[in-house]
């Protein structure tokens, strides 16, 4: 549940602190609400204790995932340090990285151009392995995969 998480350390030699990190996907798998064990609520309690600004997006389990983080992360949440998007893209607004860490439909074929002119930095952390890494680094990200 953590390897995005020592990835993004890896990247910047553990430094976090004031980085903008995007989540899509909240819930344990997709078309559902359930939180049980999602590896998002790990992730983004890591990152929020690194000083990080997490903006994150889930397609059903937005209410579900607000009330969990809020009852157990409240310490760790302040000065906007979490932003619940409204959409891919309002949650890919200014990110330096974005994870995907649930496989919903709508993240599969999103508009790389559009994410590309909207982020700070470029870098995608594929949790799930849906993206082509080639294709990925064709478009001018820099693209991180899950054992590969």
């Amino acid at each position: 549940k953590q390897v995005l998480f020592h990835k993004l350390q890896k990247r910047w030699n553990k430094d976090l602190k004031g980085k903008t990190v995007t989540i899509w996907g909240l819930s344990f798998k997709p078309n559902t609400d359930d939180m049980r064990e999602a590896p998002s609520l790990v992730l983004i309690e890591k990152l929020l204790e690194a000083g990080c600004h997490v903006r994150v997006f889930d397609p059903v389990a937005m209410p579900e995932a607000k009330k969990i983080i809020q009852s157990k992360m409240a310490d760790l949440i302040h000065n906007s340090a979490l932003y619940f998007a409204t959409d891919i893209y309002d949650a890919a607004l200014e990110a330096d990285a974005l994870l995907l860490v649930t496989e919903w439909k709508e993240f599969r074929l999103p508009s790389w151009a559009v994410i590309k002119k909207t982020m700070s930095r470029q870098i995608v952390l594929d949790g799930r392995n849906i993206y082509d890494k080639k294709e990925m680094e064709e478009l001018g990200f820099i693209y991180h995969c899950i054992g590969k």
